[in-house]
């Protein structure tokens, strides 16, 4: 590969770690043209861009963007490497189990490691854990309806309360 070409590659990765805040490495080294093709199409229907880089040229965009922090990514810089960008922290760890559900967790493809919310998470292992993480409008979700519970409780409260003084006035009416 020319140098010229391998500048070009090097400020794409470099653009693309920049925009994503969410990066996974993957291991999807085996996988045959049809499961690959069933990937790629998960992937892009899920927000997910997959791309299968050089080592050496991702390492290179991650020391041009923060070097102290993607360092402990380097050491999962071996071997077949396909890089998962995407905006919301969970989506490749979700597209990853759901993809390797059948084969109990040994298929392809497999997380070498991921870079999610400023947190380095490295192993197979994390797998659970980074499917777990909610994302920002997840979060913002939950904080709605904790705040909308106790106005919820107090409306319904008055309302029950309105309900049976109106009985109890209707009541005393009759008599």
């Amino acid at each position: 590969m020319r140098k010229e070409d391998k500048t070009k590659i090097i400020e794409n990765l470099t653009e693309l770690v920049k925009e994503y805040p969410n990066i996974y490495l993957t291991d999807i080294q085996g996988l045959d043209a049809q499961k690959t093709t069933e990937l790629r199409r998960n992937c892009f229907g899920n927000d997910v861009r997959l791309m299968v880089v050089k080592n050496a040229l991702l390492k290179k965009a991650f020391l041009n963007v923060d070097e102290e922090a993607y360092a402990p990514l380097f050491e999962t810089l071996k071997g077949n490497t396909a890089v998962m960008f995407a905006q919301v922290a969970n989506a490749p760890a979700r597209l990853i189990k759901e993809f390797t559900k059948g084969t109990k967790g040994e298929g392809k493809p497999t997380l070498k490691s991921a870079y999610v919310q400023e947190s380095i998470y490295v192993g197979a292992e994390n797998l659970e854990a980074l499917v777990n993480i909610k994302s920002k409008n997840e979060l913002i979700g939950d904080v709605i309806g904790l705040l909308q519970s106790p106005a919820k409780n107090v409306i319904s409260s008055l309302q029950s309360a309105g309900n049976t003084l109106h009985g109890i006035l209707t009541t005393l009416e009759e008599r």
